[in-house]
Formats: C-alpha cells, sequence, structure tokens
C-alpha cells in the first residue's frame, strides 16, 4: 500500500507553490501526491522546478521532490483526472487529505471555468469520496475566494454572510467557485471540509519577485495613471501569497480548526487607495495622484475603447485585465479577517510594507520572471518512479 499523503492540485500554479513549499519545510515527514499536466515523470519535474523556483534552490527542489512526491500526471478536466486505473487505485489507497488549490482565473471564459472550477473540481470531488468510502478522508481543504460574495458595495463581509444565492455574480470565475463551494459540502457530507477565501493576493512580503503578473500588471497601471477614478478613502482588501499559503497549511494540518471557512484578507486593517499612493510617493514615485472618482463611468468607456485596439499597439491587453478587475477595485469591499489571525497568531503584513518593491520588479522585469531552466546534466527522473 502507498505510503500516506496529502493530495494536492494546482501545485504548478502560484497559490499551489506557496502551499507546496510550506508542506514541504515545516512539515518533513509529510508525503504529497501531486497532480501534474504532463506526459512523463521527467516532464512533471520540469514544470514542478519551474513553478516552485520562485522558493527554493535546483538541490533542495530535487531532494524534496525526489524523496517525498508522488507524481500523478494527469489533468483536472479528464474523466478520472485522466489518470489509468493503477495509479487511480494508489493515489485513493495513498489519501490522508487533499488540499484542492488548482483553478481557471479566467474571469472572462464561461467555458474554461466551467471546465477547470465545476468539472475538475467534481473529478476531484469524486476521488476525495472514493477515499473517504475506501478507509477515511481526514479532511478536504478547498481553495475557494472572496469573489464568491457577488456583487456587494461598501462592506465588511465575514465568512458566515459570503454566500448569498440572491445576489448577482460579477463574473464565470466567481460564479463557478462559488458552486465548487457548494459541492464539496454536499458531496462531502460525512468529511471535515474546510474552505478558504483568498482576497486580492499580491506579490510576497518577503521578497519583492513574483510569478504571478495580472493583478499586478493593473496595479502597476493604475500606479503610473495619477489620475484615478476612485474615491481616495475606498479601501482595497490585498494580502499577500506567503500568508496565504502558510496559513492554508496551518489550517490543513491542525487536528482541530476552529472554523469550516477562513477570509484570507487584510480585513479592516486594509489600506485605503489614498494611504497605498502616499507610501509610493514617499519611496521615491515623482508626481502626485489625484482621486476624481466620478471619472469612473468615462474610465470604464476608455478601457472599453482600449480593448478593441489593435494588438501590436500594446494596450488591449492591460485594458481587457482593467475591465476584468475594475468591479473588485471599485466595491469599497474587504473581508473580515478575525478567523485567521486567531489561528494563525498573526496578521498578514500590510501591503505598504512590500508594495513599492514588488512595483520596482514588475516594471523592471516587463512584467516577467526570469526562469532558471532544468540544470544541464541533471538527471532526469525514471519514468517508472
Amino acid at each position: 500500500m502507498p505510503n500516506p499523503a496529502i493530495f494536492v492540485t494546482g501545485t504548478t500554479g502560484y497559490i499551489g507553490s506557496y502551499v507546496a513549499t510550506n508542506l514541504l519545510r515545516e512539515h518533513p515527514s509529510t508525503r504529497l501526491a501531486l497532480l501534474v499536466r504532463a506526459k512523463s515523470q521527467a516532464e512533471a519535474e520540469q514544470r514542478l522546478w519551474k513553478s516552485l523556483q520562485l522558493h527554493m534552490g535546483f538541490e533542495e527542489f530535487l531532494d524534496h521532490v525526489r524523496t517525498r512526491c508522488d507524481l500523478y500526471l494527469g489533468d483536472l478536466t479528464l474523466p478520472e483526472l485522466g489518470l489509468e486505473p493503477a495509479a487511480r487505485a494508489a493515489l485513493i489507497q495513498s489519501m490522508d487529505s487533499i488540499i484542492h488549490v488548482a483553478a481557471s482565473l479566467n474571469r472572462k471564459s464561461n467555458k474554461v471555468c466551467f471546465n477547470v472550477n465545476l468539472r475538475g473540481t467534481l473529478e476531484v470531488l469524486k476521488y476525495a469520496r472514493a477515499a473517504q468510502d475506501q478507509h477515511g478522508l481526514r479532511r478536504f481543504s478547498d481553495i475557494s475566494t472572496v469573489a464568491v460574495c457577488g456583487e456587494r458595495q461598501n462592506e465588511v463581509v465575514t465568512e458566515d454572510r459570503t454566500i448569498d444565492w440572491d445576489r448577482s455574480d460579477y463574473d464565470p470565475y466567481a460564479r463557478t467557485k462559488k458552486f465548487a463551494e457548494h459541492m464539496a459540502h454536499e458531496l462531502l457530507k460525512d468529511v471535515d471540509v474546510r474552505v478558504f477565501r483568498p482576497s486580492i493576493v499580491l506579490g510576497d512580503s518577503r521578497f519583492p519577485e513574483t510569478t504571478q503578473f495580472d493583478m499586478v500588471r493593473a496595479f502597476v497601471v493604475l500606479t503610473d495613471l495619477l489620475v484615478l477614478p476612485f474615491s481616495p478613502d475606498w479601501k482595497a482588501d490585498i494580502v499577500p501569497a506567503d500568508y496565504v499559503g502558510k496559513a492554508i497549511v496551518h489550517v490543513h494540518q491542525k487536528e482541530r480548526p476552529k472554523y469550516g471557512a477562513y477570509n484570507l484578507a487584510s480585513g479592516t486593517q486594509s489600506l485605503t487607495y489614498k494611504q497605498i499612493t502616499d507610501f509610493m510617493h514617499q519611496q521615491g514615485m515623482p508626481g502626485r495622484h489625484v482621486f476624481v472618482p466620478r471619472l469612473q463611468g468615462a474610465f470604464k468607456k476608455s478601457i472599453g475603447a482600449a480593448m478593441d485596439t489593435p494588438r501590436g499597439w500594446g494596450l488591449s491587453g492591460a485594458a481587457s485585465l482593467m475591465h476584468v478587475f475594475l468591479p473588485y477595485l471599485t466595491f469599497n469591499t474587504v473581508f473580515d479577517n478575525a478567523r485567521v489571525v486567531e489561528e494563525l497568531g498573526e496578521a498578514p503584513a500590510p501591503f505598504d510594507s512590500y508594495g513599492f518593491g514588488l512595483y520596482q520588479f514588475a516594471k523592471r522585469g516587463k512584467f516577467t520572471y526570469p526562469y532558471r531552466p532544468w540544470p544541464e546534466g541533471a538527471t532526469p527522473r525514471p519514468s517508472g518512479a
């Protein structure tokens, strides 16, 4: 029988890389079963190396992956996750618990969100159901999002008031993640289900580097704009990725977490737009931001026009991102984080403690991370490993 392991999806993604790194470093006796979209064990390791090199050097990576990780070559959107019967049986037998991180953040495509966030989650839940029926499952942790709250304005939202089925959703991402939470509770009634809802995840409080640039690009564009269609006292609930990863692992590994759902957020301590811009200027940004909330309508129209410009002009991509994220930037809503602060014993680092370094890194690198290739001479993982 395979050694007991935590089944983790989405490890090659941004938040998933933080979850895996925290598990590997802080829980040295824990084994991981990782679902990786690849055609071979060697390709799977290369994809993992690309994801985890933000956090560790190659020698540490290879030691962790070769000694403590079982790699399952599959795809979230395929029946049975695309696993062969023997691999499926081994995975179900080895499952101690599940941390389901994988998701599509494509807020524009109904098709992609439904395929990944609904069909994919359903396949993972079927594995959870099989493991629970066969030998018991310690816990199922679902990484959701505060976006499941639906359309809001000027609120402080607690976990118990987050899901409101009478509210409209901003986009397909929010809609499918809300229903994924619902499926987990409905299909795993006899399993310990914990839900984690990160707010705007932006950068790392410990260093300026990042590999996730969608929201960072929106942040840089707005920072450079100077004239902002916001009110200066609106709050932006921004949380660093290192806090999110630490919180997920801490609660998942705890014997008896106190709550069923956690907002991974900055809550009422979130900074206002004026506090953020004042900090950026204190760090040396030229000019001075002016807040003109009445320009919001004109700003939306200009975004729409920029989205229709030729790709070669370099405007359409940033405009599309801004169009997607704008509702989350103007709803002036934050998410109470008292539960996670109680569990961890600490609050997330405020954005003004690390935001300027993130801004500089993104601009200097033109929104790219300098990935290091698989080292020459390093032995690839054997196919049968």
